[in-house]
Order: C-alpha cells, then sequence, then structure tokens
C-alpha cells in the first residue's frame, strides 16, 4: 500500500514536470523552436520612434511577425530587424510603415506586398519604408508658426 502511494506520487510528479517544461517551451521565447517556423529581414527606417523589440509585423491587419531588434544603422538609419512567418513570401517591391493602433497606441511595422515575381531572401533589407508620424514635433511646429 505504502509503495503504491509513492508510486503514485512520484508518476504525479513526473507528469507534472513534463507538463511544466512542455508549457515553458511554447509559451517561452526558444529560439530553436521558433527560428524553424521564421526568417528574418530587415527594414531601414529614418524614424521609428515608439516601435520596441516585440511590436507586430501585421500585413492587412495580420499578424505575420515581430519585431525582433531595434538598431542604429551606420548611416544613422534606424535598422528594425523583423522576424516573419515563412508561409509569408514577400515581394521584393513591398513597402514597410511605422503605424499606430488609435491616436496614442502601441507602434507596430505594417507590411504591404508588392506585385513583384521575385521576393525577399532571409536577411534581405526592404529599403522602401515609411517612418513614424511624430505627433508631438507637428504640435509644436503648429504651435509656434512654423507649420506650413
Amino acid at each position: 500500500m505504502k509503495n503504491a502511494i509513492e508510486m503514485f506520487v512520484g508518476l504525479f510528479m513526473v507528469v507534472g514536470f513534463a507538463a511544466f517544461v512542455y508549457l515553458a517551451l511554447q509559451l517561452g521565447e526558444v529560439s530553436f523552436l521558433t527560428d524553424s517556423r521564421t526568417y528574418v529581414i530587415e527594414a531601414e527606417f529614418d524614424n521609428v520612434s515608439g516601435v520596441k523589440k516585440g511590436a507586430t509585423v501585421q500585413v492587412a491587419g495580420v499578424v505575420v511577425g515581430e519585431v525582433a531588434e531595434v538598431r542604429l544603422g551606420d548611416n544613422e538609419a534606424a535598422i528594425l530587424s523583423l522576424k516573419i512567418d515563412k508561409s509569408l513570401k514577400l515581394p521584393i517591391d513591398s513597402m514597410a510603415s511605422v503605424k499606430s493602433q488609435g491616436i496614442i497606441g502601441d507602434k507596430y511595422i505594417q507590411l504591404s506586398p508588392g506585385g513583384d515575381e521575385e521576393v525577399f531572401a532571409p536577411g534581405s533589407i526592404i529599403s522602401d519604408t515609411e517612418s513614424s508620424l511624430d505627433i508631438e514635433s507637428l504640435i509644436s511646429k503648429f504651435a509656434f508658426g512654423s507649420a506650413k
């Protein structure tokens, strides 16, 4: 009887630990599991004010990836590394824009696919971009009379 209870508790602990490991791998950022489903392309912007690592990448309102890295390039341009779902084949004449969810919402990257037959290879750079609209500078220009 005592051995049966110890066996049951041990089995319960093993199953619980296995469930914990499974959930940790599914919910966490485990690169060796997610890298097989995504590829990385880069986009060069003049201004990415408000875009953070982990921001969503969308096509037509559907989330297709996330921002993996935000860094400053050699020519003082902002470089975003975008992790894109492998099922999305992005034509090379596509455009990337910084958009905002609502008036003061989170920033995200909107991809507008082009119509070219050739697609971006992993590691390619999107140069056709539309930077973030800086509302604070627009308000200050308007308030101090330099807006035209």
